[in-house]
């Protein structure tokens, strides 16, 4: 409610300031630079309140940095002015003084425009470490929106977070700590090979999200103001620290630091719990072709994994390992590691989405138990119940 009040007095103040150019030219018999005049204010406002409102997602450091670049150019440019007036003079001479007063006043504004955008467009690129050059004052960061992703080094090496990058899901800003690249660094040059495998993936993902032009990466060379005497302070713990004091949330896979992030009361994006959501959904009752690929940790179980790495766990089917077998999902079972699919394999042709009788030298002859017929029609029929007299 408050800015628009601010909008709205901004608006009569320019129309009354327009009106009264136009009253005085007009008093002094020129009314065609009154309408000039006015004109000239109402669209110069009309283009600071459009610029306003079009931008509406403000930074106090780039604020800060336009207008001390302003006034740093000013200084300078008056500065240089002076220091250059003499070559002036003895490039430019002429009998008439108001001509060498007017060709310096054409020198001072034109050093004076250049110093100004020097020292803005150098102060926006360089507004995050613009408490360095006045040590004392910093302005508190205040997050609105999304807030930057903060990426562990577990999620770094996973690699998953390119792909995820490159669908334009995520658009805030990614944050790699300096510490997480020392990290990386170190794991890169271990003697142990899988290790340094490790390693040097890790840093070919972050080449790879450095070139992608569709997503913010920064390197933040910042700590946790409460890690800043402790050298020895595990990389987790900097990382929630550092999470936390620049309103950021933690891209991880580890479930440890998931637990302690929340402990501390930092959000926490774990890419397992995204790829878990995403996977194909299995209900009770659906058919589910896979292929049998090892046996279970229980009598008679086989295991088969679908394309999205989903775990199938097959009752009576260690004997149709290394075979395509439909399977009828009977239970389905989430767990913070991933999703666990249970249920018995049904006779059925290859491919077909129907359960079909058993027949001599099919699948039912392979394993025990009653299966689920079609009629001719399409009619599904259940399983009947075994007979106790016909073993």
């Amino acid at each position: 409610m408050l800015l628009p009040l601010l909008r709205g007095c901004y608006v009569v103040f320019l129309v009354a300031l327009a009106a009264a150019a136009f009253a005085f030219f007009h008093a002094e018999d020129a009314p065609a630079a009154g309408l000039a005049a006015a004109a000239a204010i109402l669209a110069a406002g009309a283009v600071v309140l459009a610029t306003d409102i079009r931008e509406k997602n403000k930074q106090i450091a780039t604020i800060s940095a336009v207008y001390f670049g302003l006034l740093f150019g000013l200084l300078i440019g008056w500065l240089f002015s002076l220091a250059l007036e003499p070559i002036v003079d003895s490039l430019y001479s002429h009998p008439d003084p108001g001509r060498v007063k007017h060709v310096h006043l054409i020198w001072q504004f034109a050093v004076t425009v250049m110093s100004c955008y020097i020292a803005i467009s150098t102060l926006l690129q360089t507004k995050d470490d613009f408490r360095f050059i006045i040590p004392y004052v910093e302005f508190a960061k205040q997050l609105k929106g999304s807030k930057p992703l903060v990426l562990d080094t577990s999620v770094i090496i996973d690699g998953r977070i390119a792909d995820l990058c490159d669908t334009r899901v995520v658009d805030t800003k990614l944050v790699v700590p300096r510490f997480v690249l020392q990290e990386l660094q170190g794991i890169a040059d271990s003697s142990d090979k899988l290790k340094r495998n490790r390693g040097r993936r890790g840093l070919d993902i972050l080449k790879r999200l450095q070139a992608n032009t569709k997503i913010e990466l920064q390197m933040h060379d910042g700590v946790a103001g409460e890690s800043r005497n402790e050298a020895k302070t595990r990389v987790d713990e900097r990382l929630v620290l550092f999470a936390r004091a620049i309103g950021g949330r933690v891209v991880t896979n580890d479930f440890n630091l998931n637990k302690i992030a929340q402990l501390q009361g930092v959000e926490v994006i774990n890419l397992n719990e995204i790829a878990n959501s995403l996977k194909t959904v299995a209900l009770p009752g659906e058919y589910i072709q896979v292929k049998v690929v090892k046996a279970g940790d229980q009598i008679g179980q086989g295991v088969g994994y679908l394309d999205d790495g989903t775990m199938i766990v097959i009752e009576h089917g260690r004997n149709l390992i290394g075979q395509d077998t439909s399977v009828l999902v009977t239970s389905v079972l989430q767990t913070p590691a991933g999703r666990m699919i249970f249920g018995r394999p049904e006779a059925r042709p290859s491919g077909g989405y129907a359960p079909v009788p058993p027949g001599p030298g099919g699948p039912a002859s392979q394993s025990s138990g009653n299966y689920a017929a079609v009629t001719p029609s399409g009619t599904y029929v259940p399983p009947k119940p075994a007979d106790p007299s016909n073993p």
